[in-house]
């Protein structure tokens, strides 16, 4: 006598789709096993189009940041030769028009990124308060700034808890042309002094726009330390995004290293070493544009993808130790889930051919099969296809009339599969093929199983109904994990030995 495995779960499809994923996801590097706290699952580039994409975002951000009212707080006093000493006070100011139409942004080495803006035009208005000897007034001002050069470097790196932070690692802005108008009060007076003023309230102005910017990156900064690095995909798993650890940066392309494991929901169980799969190594730091892959090359830097992107084979098997341990890879198949003309049904009078004692003790009766993962699923990448092994166990039941289930025989039925990823805008899909079926007895209590022709007919039916299902539903796709309003533009996906680089540029619709 014989049982399965005390603990059966009910039919549970969001294993067996992500198991589906598994060999869409890795890239394999070759090497020994390595801890994989210290090596990334993702490795992204972001190269000088990147930087040209972020620069269009960035402005529009720093232009919303710069118009909004901002307090100034601006005092001072200026001493005229006939009429005293002039203090003067402009708590807050607007800027009506802000124009930006000379400015690049460049990678900072060892830094982050650095922005420089010249030829600017700025168009503010402020109210204001003076006082000349006893007489005090008010009023309001305009200011044009022209010829505004602005230089920033924002630093980027890592909190420790695996966040991005940044911070601002520079500022400088000054202009050489300042027109002031004053109105109401004794704007008349005023806008004779105002030679005499303008430089002045163009350093202190100058000093303001960069607290201005300092006040907008601790904000972002704010907003990032409440960033959630991880993405649930189902009830089963979530992906964790983390950083490994700063980002780092060269006068040409940035290097961000991701955690990329897949843990089980709930918990953080983190993969043995000790598991029989090879573990991946750190990615190469230079970028990969010479590479061995079907990326544009002349010239490289100036059509080259906004975003290179690289997944390693850990995230493919951290997904696997994840749903085989959480008891995902699991399904009851009963007879009335197979299609008609699928060769094999499951009933004692079909099973005859494979088992003849089978329909002698049960006759015409109806059977179940469990099936479920006994090992880890494994996974490795090829410049052909990406191959893996399943390794499963299948142990049949005769359903009496009673709803009793008496168990038959268990099978050892492992497969090799090979699939191929495809990627369609924000969706990652694919085709898979069965390579290879084997079919072991390991008990009965029913008699010898014929597991040769029983294999046979497997191979023909899962080549007839099973593969052709699960291809129909990965080549539908699912969508990738991305932030709201950003979607992949021409996405490219090159196969190789040791990786797959996903090339893609990027489009950002609010």
């Amino acid at each position: 006598m014989f049982s399965a495995p005390a603990s059966r779960a009910q039919d549970q499809p969001q294993g067996t789709v992500w198991l589906c994923l598994l060999l869409l996801l890795p890239i394999c590097v070759s090497a020994t096993i390595a801890s994989p706290g210290t090596n990334p699952g993702i490795k992204a580039w972001l190269t000088q189009r990147t930087l040209e994409f972020g620069r269009r975002f960035g402005l529009e951000l720093l232009q919303s940041m710069l118009q909004k009212e901002n307090e100034l707080n601006l005092t001072g006093s200026y001493n005229t030769p006939v009429l005293g000493t002039l203090t003067y006070a402009v708590p807050r100011i607007h800027i009506h028009e802000l124009q930006m139409n000379e400015s690049t942004l460049d990678f900072a080495e060892d830094v982050g990124m650095r922005l420089v803006v010249q030829h600017a035009q700025i168009q503010l208005s402020a109210d204001w308060a003076a006082q000349l000897g006893a007489v005090q007034d008010s009023g309001s001002v305009e200011l044009r700034m022209q010829d505004l050069a602005v230089a920033a470097v924002l630093g980027v790196s890592e909190d420790g808890s695996g966040r991005p932070t940044v911070w601002s690692a520079g500022c400088d802005s000054h202009s050489t042309d300042l027109h002031m108008e004053f109105h109401r009060g004794y704007s008349w007076l005023y806008n004779l002094l105002a030679p005499l003023l303008q430089r002045t309230l163009r350093q202190q102005l100058n000093k303001q726009l960069c607290l201005v910017l300092h006040r907008g990156v601790d904000r972002l900064d704010t907003a990032l330390k409440n960033m959630k690095v991880s993405t649930q995909l189902d009830t089963f798993a979530a992906l964790d995004l983390s950083l490994l650890g700063p980002p780092a940066f060269t006068d040409e392309y940035g290097d961000i290293a991701l955690k990329g494991e897949i843990f089980r929901v709930g918990t953080y169980q983190q993969r043995p070493s000790t598991l029989p799969v090879v573990l991946p190594v750190a990615l190469p730091m230079a970028l990969p544009v010479a590479l061995p892959t079907p990326l544009p090359k002349t010239p490289p830097m100036a059509h080259e993808s906004m975003l290179l992107l690289a997944v390693t084979e850990f995230v493919a098997n951290s997904a696997a130790f994840t749903y085989f341990t959480a008891g995902a890879l699991r399904k009851n198949i009963s007879s009335d889930m197979l299609p008609r003309r699928f060769p094999l049904q499951l009933s004692t009078k079909s099973m005859e051919v494979f088992s003849p004692q089978l329909q002698e003790r049960y006759p015409n009766q109806p059977m179940e099969l469990h099936l479920w993962a006994r090992q880890q699923p494994l996974l490795s990448c090829h410049p052909d296809a990406l191959h893996g092994t399943l390794f499963s166990s299948a142990e049949a039941f005769v359903v009496l009339p009673n709803a009793t289930r008496v168990p038959a025989f268990l099978l050892n039925i492992d497969a090799n599969v090979t699939g191929k990823p495809t990627i369609t805008r924000n969706r990652l899909g694919g085709t898979v093929r069965l390579t290879g079926l084997h079919v072991t007895q390991v008990a009965s209590n029913v008699g010898p199983v014929e597991v040769k022709r029983l294999e046979t007919l497997l191979k023909f039916g899962l080549w007839l109904f099973g593969v052709p299902r699960a291809n129909k539903w990965l080549q539908a796709g699912i969508p990738l994990p991305l932030p709201h309003g950003l979607r992949l533009l021409r996405p490219r996906l090159s196969l190789q030995q040791g990786f797959v680089l996903i090339a893609t540029d990027l489009q950002y619709e609010p």
